[in-house]
């Protein structure tokens, strides 16, 4: 009897420990926790070939900005022709125009021909004359420094390079560089100074008496001026020259410099390029001149010459090209 309750308490006493220890490992271990979650994917730049099946990043569609409304494309203000009627010369918007027959220098046309204004580059035109009209074009000339000093548009020849006269011509003529105009001038002459004095003696003998030369290459210099009208006697006379007539009607020249590099040079006027009867002459341009054109053009049995100055850039060549056509007596293009 004894030994029966002393076994009694003995497994009372294992099957408590056993429940103890069980609550404590039970107590331990977490609850309510499942696997871990899968790591979520953000779509990267690197997705563009495979975007990700769900979006977790949602960024707003940006609203597409109305298109601009097309309106009808305006041409070039260098493609509007100028007005004109049957028959009727076109109305320019160049400041002033002289048009006359380059054989008998009969006026064709002309408005403001004697305002007096600021010719640009188309003076060059006189400075080539009177060098051509010297000769002895073969004859080598010699850059010196103060040759070199004529901003903006130089063909940069430079000091103590030599050159044959008939070369500086041709550059002069075709691409209008003022460092070869101080150079020919002052070969000429002897100095900037005494060649503006032929200049202005040479255009009295022509009858151009409202213009007055400072310089060569018509770079701007108080005292300085010439009408349209003027600038038509200096062309025909130039246009006469048969030296001045072969390279004016060059659309490109290729200079050789000293050293033996060589250049291209395109000549300035476009009109040589646009009309077929076109075969010179000048070109000009300054602030205070504007776009200044002095064009000629031939047919058989007709020759003319068009002084166009105080135009825009956008307008000369039309004008210009318009004036030429009617003159000519030839279809405007």
């Amino acid at each position: 009897m004894n030994f029966w309750r002393v076994f009694q308490s003995f497994f009372c006493v294992v099957f408590f420990a056993a429940n103890v220890v069980a609550q404590e490992v039970e107590a331990v271990r977490p609850t309510g926790v499942t696997k871990p979650p899968k790591a979520q994917r953000v779509a990267t730049d690197d997705d563009e070939d495979e975007p990700p099946r769900k979006a977790i990043r949602v960024t707003p569609t940006p609203k597409a900005k109305p298109k601009a409304r097309r309106t009808p494309r305006e041409r070039e203000p260098e493609e509007s022709e100028p007005s004109k009627g049957p028959g009727e010369i076109p109305n320019t918007r160049a400041k002033a125009v002289m048009m006359i027959d380059a054989r008998t220098g009969q006026t064709l046309y002309e408005k403001n021909a004697d305002e007096i204004r600021p010719a640009a580059s188309t003076q060059k035109l006189l400075t080539a004359l009177i060098v051509a009209e010297r000769g002895f074009l073969d004859q080598v000339v010699t850059v010196h420094p103060v040759d070199t000093q004529a901003e903006p548009v130089k063909l940069n020849i430079r000091a103590g390079d030599s050159y044959q006269r008939i070369d500086l011509l041709r550059a002069l003529l075709v691409k209008s560089p003022n460092d070869v105009a101080k150079c020919l001038a002052r070969d000429n002459a002897g100095s900037v100074e005494a060649f503006a004095d032929r200049m202005n003696a040479k255009a009295r003998e022509l009858g151009a008496t409202h213009s007055h030369f400072v310089n060569p290459n018509g770079l701007p210099i108080p005292g300085q001026y010439s009408t349209a009208r003027d600038l038509s006697l200096i062309a025909k006379a130039a246009y006469a020259n048969p030296t001045i007539r072969s390279i004016v009607c060059m659309p490109q020249y290729v200079f050789r410099f000293a050293n033996g590099r060589t250049r291209e040079l395109e000549n300035t006027n476009k009109l040589l390029r646009r009309l077929p009867y076109c075969n010179g002459m000048k070109t000009g341009y300054t602030e205070a001149a504007g776009k200044c054109l002095i064009a000629s053009g031939t047919r058989p049995g007709k020759d003319v010459i068009v002084v166009v100055l105080g135009d825009t850039s956008s307008n000369v060549w039309r004008d210009a090209g318009a004036l030429l056509s009617w003159g000519l007596g030839t279809p405007s293009t």
